[in-house]
């Protein structure tokens, strides 16, 4: 018996920082794009465009933008190998308004030699914000790519750090 593939739903969202496509399968949450990526996505013919089916993930990164969310408890289902799912569950664990090195991070996941394929795999993370690959910079403490651009990567550090701190007038940058 041949079981059906299973439907991939799509749906938009307005945030601080650009429209954010959601992309989710029955099992979760499985890719969060920006609108200006360095490398644009297209959604793909058969995938669905509803909102319903994206809900719970809309209204978390709306409290997480308004500041009233600072742990996704979400169901995700991201695709990638053993060991980019390993480095993006080790994201998961960044806690909000901390940064750390890509060093640091697979230190992490006991690949301390690994760092340029941490990097790599940081760099195709597929739920960005989510899995806060925002808050890996490079060793020397300065912000490196983001799929999102730069300007956004800023953007979500200084307003995890204004939170963090109790800022509750954040505003933009």
């Amino acid at each position: 018996m041949t079981s059906m593939p299973d439907t991939i739903h799509y749906d938009e969202m307005d945030s601080p920082v650009g429209t954010l496509r959601l992309v989710a399968d029955s099992r979760g949450l499985r890719e969060i794009w920006f609108e200006r990526e360095r490398h644009p996505k297209k959604a793909h013919a058969g995938w669905v465009r509803a909102a319903g089916p994206l809900a719970f993930a809309r209204v978390q990164l709306e409290e997480y933008f308004a500041g009233e969310r600072q742990h996704f408890e979400l169901p995700l289902h991201p695709v990638g190998t053993p060991f980019q799912l390993a480095v993006w569950d080790e994201l998961g664990r960044i806690p909000y308004g901390v940064t750390i090195s890509y060093g640091e991070l697979a230190r992490r996941i006991e690949q301390p030699l690994a760092v340029r394929a941490v990097g790599a795999a940081n760099g195709r993370n597929p739920l960005p914000i989510v899995l806060p690959c925002h808050r890996v910079i490079g060793a020397d403490g300065s912000l490196t790519g983001f799929g999102g651009g730069l300007p956004t990567k800023r953007y979500l550090l200084a307003m995890e750090d204004r939170i963090a701190r109790g800022d509750l007038f954040f505003g933009p940058t």
